[in-house]
């Protein structure tokens, strides 16, 4: 993946739940660079934000998140990358759970989303949203 918009080419993050709300405000600042305001970047925004809150909740305690954001035309991606093999799912939990719906607003918001694997070394949990206008 490219160096992120706005020129930064990654976050490194400890694997924290806090660590969500800074890769939100990244994700949201680097897009805002290249002119991506309004709705999708908020969508854009908030589906980073429960990738790494999966990361941070999932993956190991003493772990690092990477966050990669680019923009390719009208296609933006977000990766995320944690040292957990743990493959996330798609839970649909009832609707008096607190929680347990971040894969799903994903699957429902994302135009695609994916999983490459790195082995021992963990995974990487993406996403794209493609942009009404470029």
């Amino acid at each position: 993946m490219s160096s992120g918009p706005g020129g930064s080419d990654e976050l490194c993050l400890p694997a924290s739940r806090a660590s969500a709300r800074a890769a939100r405000h990244w994700v949201m600042n680097e897009l805002a660079a290249e002119g991506v305001f309004g709705a999708e970047n908020q969508i854009v925004e908030l589906l980073a934000g429960e990738l790494v809150a999966n990361a941070a909740l999932h993956g190991p305690a003493d772990g690092m998140i990477r966050v990669r954001v680019g923009r390719t035309g009208r296609v933006v991606r977000v990766a995320v990358r944690d040292s957990s093999v743990t493959v996330p799912v798609v839970r649909h939990p009832e609707p008096s759970s607190a929680s347990g719906r971040g894969l799903e607003l994903v699957d429902s918001l994302a135009a695609q989303w994916g999983i490459e694997h790195h082995g021992a070394e963990g995974k990487t949990v993406w996403f794209s949203v493609e942009l009404e206008q470029s």
